[in-house]
């Protein structure tokens, strides 16, 4: 069976138990980039992204001797929680290996969708290891995150979605780890819409593909460090590797603060919570000019999913408003006298800024005997109106240091 063929299989399997999620169309993308921008909102999908349709269509395909042994999978929340839900569904046991740092509330959900879940190692690597050691232990079958055909299917039924919602779709914009997701969308557009430009995102501090394309095989990174854990893959799956390379889809990086900036935008504009992961697309569009994207027709930015860690929201929210000039933090020195502050502040209120944040600092080497240092967390306007409050301030004979 060729591969237009799994992934049409999998789109009939997955019809009467998965969501077909909305595309909701993005204003603000669209001015920004000249090109009508949509979002398919993979982050309303069952257990909050699109993991699901992958896990259910690998999972299902399982003949009947081999489900009476379960299934077993690693992974820091998404995948865990798709196969647990799959699994559930379907009447087998799971087993799923998390590693110890995994978010509370993806290892709260998982277990509540029907998983025995083991915390193992610091990284999804060492999680995996030991899901394999299980499988070779209990015969249990390992359902891999992205390295099956079956997964590959799964996912890109998001394709066939997407060119039945917007049958002009011009370019696909797809968040990408070890590429099960993008693998299985440049797949169906390759045989079904060849005229669609796909293009993969990935973290830039966990970007595993462009030195694997450029070795012609799956090559793993030395280290990761990225917010964005739903695609922070070390090494490209064999399978989806087989299948880009034939596609040859456009892969490209985006840093930390463009998640950030995204996501924050997704809340404020799009009213949509998404994980950094999740944003990784809307990030593209956001750092990166339409000619620089080669945007073509209308614009579909996949938004793979939704379950974020409420802290970490709050601090990601933090990174974005300050990556956005809307957050300002920023040490002033000043006078150790009775009504400097007040004059600081004063200063402060004439620009505008709203203060959130005063703390007086006596005991730095740096300062004179006479003198006092205020750290401030001011609000802004945007990055203009940052600047604005620093030429101010500046101008009044305040020395500042802003903070990154």
């Amino acid at each position: 069976m060729d591969v237009i063929a799994q992934i049409e299989a999998a789109a009939t399997l997955l019809a009467p138990v998965i969501r077909r999620t909305p595309v909701v169309a993005s204003r603000v993308l669209a001015d920004r980039t000249g090109h009508e921008v949509w979002l398919k909102c993979e982050n309303l999908q069952r257990t909050g992204s699109f993991k699901p349709r992958g896990a259910y269509n690998r999972i299902a395909n399982l003949p009947r001797a081999d489900r009476v042994r379960g299934v077993v999978a690693a992974s820091a929340g998404n995948h865990a929680q798709g196969v647990a839900w799959a699994a559930t569904s379907l009447g087998i046991e799971s087993t799923v290996f998390m590693p110890v740092g995994a978010a509370l509330p993806k290892l709260v959900a998982t277990r509540a969708y029907g998983a025995t879940v083991y915390q193992v190692g610091e990284t999804i690597d060492e999680a995996l290891s030991a899901a394999r050691d299980f499988a070779e232990q209990t015969g249990a079958t390992l359902v891999h995150p992205f390295d099956h055909m079956d997964i590959v299917a799964g996912q890109g039924t998001i394709a066939l979605e997407i060119l039945q919602q917007l049958p002009d779709v011009g370019t696909l914009i797809v968040p990408t780890g070890g590429g099960g997701l993008l693998a299985g969308v440049a797949a169906a557009c390759q045989r079904l819409a060849p005229r669609v430009r796909v293009i993969g995102v990935q973290a830039e501090a966990a970007a595993a593909w462009p030195a694997s394309l450029a070795a012609g095989k799956p090559v793993p990174l030395a280290q990761m460090t990225t917010m964005a854990d739903g695609i922070a893959v070390g090494r490209p799956g064999e399978v989806p590797f087989e299948h880009i390379v034939k596609c040859a889809p456009t892969i490209l990086t985006v840093d930390e603060d463009a998640l950030s900036k995204a996501l924050l935008l997704c809340m404020e504009r799009a009213k949509l919570i998404v994980e950094p992961a999740g944003a990784a697309a809307v990030a593209a569009l956001m750092a990166r000019t339409a000619e620089e994207l080669a945007l073509q027709g209308p614009v579909c930015a996949i938004l793979s999913g939704g379950n974020i860690d409420p802290l970490l929201l709050t601090r990601v929210i933090g990174h974005g408003l300050s990556a956005a000039g809307r957050y300002l933090a920023a040490r002033v020195t000043i006078s150790d006298r009775p009504g400097s502050l007040g004059g600081l502040l004063a200063e402060l209120g004439r620009t505008g800024a709203s203060v959130l944040d005063v703390a007086h600092s006596r005991t730095g080497a740096w300062l004179a005997i006479d003198e006092v240092e205020v750290l401030l967390t001011l609000e802004t306007r945007g990055p203009a109106h940052r600047d604005d409050v620093l030429t101010a301030l500046s101008d009044a004979g305040y020395v500042v240091h802003v903070q990154d």
